[in-house]
């Protein structure tokens, strides 16, 4: 079913909470989403950044309120 969105129109919050909504609905079918060829090596780089601490990571939740927080 086609939509017409005019995301011009919408505010930045909007997007972000239509992008959620979006997300939530793909990963109810991980089995028909492929990550590209470069994302295990993203990942891996990721893991060994992060175990090496050079980087750290957020709890998605707490990253979530921290990214709304710096968009309202």
């Amino acid at each position: 079913m086609p939509t017409d969105i005019s995301l011009q129109a919408m505010s930045l919050p909007e997007k972000m909470a239509l992008l959620e909504a979006l997300w939530e609905d793909l990963s109810k079918s991980p089995d028909k989403l492929q990550s590209p060829d470069w994302h295990k090596d993203v990942l891996e780089e990721r893991r060994r950044r992060v175990q090496s601490g050079e980087d750290t990571f957020s709890d998605w939740e707490d990253a979530k309120r921290d990214i709304r927080k710096r968009i309202s």
